[in-house]
């Protein structure tokens, strides 16, 4: 596992070994940044399940202005932050160990992102529950986009939320949704 392009392109990342976290295909997360090329510069970004860190580095390392990384497991955000640092991204690093709920409750209304990753372990079945907390939460800005990996071939919905892209690349599905700016 490397980071593809950008300042620290061809740099190996870390990960954990065994089976506790599942790193995005380098095949998959290649189509997801084709698909978000031009919308990362600049970008605040959040890695709510980070696991090695690789989709919020592989952000910054294309131009996202900054990102933070949710990591329940200790073991993982260690890795997250060794990758960081190999990387030479830590600066624009926001590394926290903390299970997802209590990091979404205490952003609620006080941090706002235009990318986020969720790529949750497969059996928790939460991405609808994660995506009606972040609106519900103010947490997205207007055109924010939500990339969500999941084994099921389920389109999700969500108020405020619209559908762009849902792909299925072997057995893993990439949902891609973006929050749109209200009606007057």
């Amino acid at each position: 596992m490397r980071i593809i392009t950008g300042k620290a392109r061809g740099i190996k990342l870390d990960t954990l070994e065994g089976l506790d976290t599942r790193p995005t295909a380098e095949r998959v997360k290649e189509s997801v940044f084709s698909m978000l090329q031009f919308e990362i510069e600049n970008r605040k970004v959040l890695d709510l399940f980070a696991g090695s860190g690789q989709m919020g580095l592989e952000a910054l390392s294309r131009g996202a202005l900054s990102c933070v990384f949710v990591e329940k497991s200790l073991e993982a955000m260690d890795v997250v932050k060794k990758n960081a640092k190999k990387t030479k991204l830590i600066e624009n690093c926001k590394i926290l160990n903390v299970d997802y709920k209590e990091y979404l409750r205490g952003a609620k209304n006080r941090e706002k992102f235009d990318i986020v990753f969720l790529d949750p372990p497969y059996s928790m079945k939460i991405i609808p529950e994660i995506l009606d907390t972040l609106v519900k939460n103010d947490m997205l800005n207007i055109n924010a986009k939500v990339i969500c990996e999941s084994e099921d071939d389920i389109e999700y919905t969500c108020q405020g939320l619209r559908t762009l892209k849902h792909n299925k690349y072997g057995r893993v599905y990439i949902t891609v949704l973006c929050n749109e700016a209200e009606e007057d």
